[in-house]
């Protein structure tokens, strides 16, 4: 009677790590790359294309492929995979830029503008060693996030929700309040260095969260 009885708990054990492994998958958010033909003639792809860099020059703009999906004034690069639903987190690595803004667009935005100055992107700016949120060409300060390595920005959808995340501590620095009506997709712009996405990562649970967690900070 032993033996079926041991065939049975590991056959239990089997299945419960197979629906483990189904949970974690559920929870992982959107895996991207960085889409080159919207990426402005000053920005050079790298590493399998989930890094951006900025040239002063850039790439004469007659030698790139006429489309009209590369935005034209702005250094800017879109990711190639929308979002319409779901919790979604990635991170950035941040430390050899100086300036830049990382968050999420609409991703029929125009190509003349750039992220943070309509009111159809929601982003995290960083300059001169100062972290602000962008909305509509207006900005609000973040306090506690200091010049991190790397950052994360976890995007809740039906929350209308997109935070910035330290990464260092798994917690929440800011919320942005979002007001998505359609795909949106993450979405980068540098004015020096470089930046490099992990995608494809668990979500932080919201149990996870510590005491006293700074997901109560500051909404805009």
């Amino acid at each position: 009677m032993a033996l079926p009885f041991a065939r049975s708990l590991c056959l239990c054990r089997r299945g419960a790590k197979r629906l483990g492994a189904a949970a974690a998958e559920a929870r992982r958010g959107i895996s991207f790359k960085l889409e080159e033909k919207t990426a402005h003639s000053s920005l050079l792809l790298f590493k399998g294309d989930t890094g951006v860099k900025y040239g002063m020059v850039g790439l004469e703009p007659t030698k790139l492929a006429l489309n009209v999906e590369r935005f034209r004034e702005w250094a800017v690069v879109l990711a190639d995979t929308a979002v319409t639903s779901g919790r979604h987190y990635w991170e950035v690595t941040v430390k050899r830029s100086q300036q830049f803004r990382i968050g999420v667009a609409d991703v029929d935005m125009s190509r003349d503008s750039c992220i943070g100055v309509d009111d159809r992107s929601w982003v995290f700016t960083y300059a001169q060693r100062k972290w602000h949120t962008m909305l509509a060409n207006e900005k609000a300060p973040v306090e506690g996030m200091g010049q991190p390595e790397k950052v994360g920005l976890l995007l809740e959808y039906e929350a209308q929700k997109l935070s910035l995340v330290d990464v260092s501590r798994i917690a929440v620095v800011h919320i942005l309040q979002t007001d998505f009506r359609g795909p949106v997709v993450p979405a980068f712009a540098l004015w020096d260095g470089e930046l490099l996405t992990h995608s494809g990562l668990e979500a932080p649970s919201k149990e996870s969260r510590p005491h006293q967690s700074p997901w109560r900070d500051r909404q805009i």
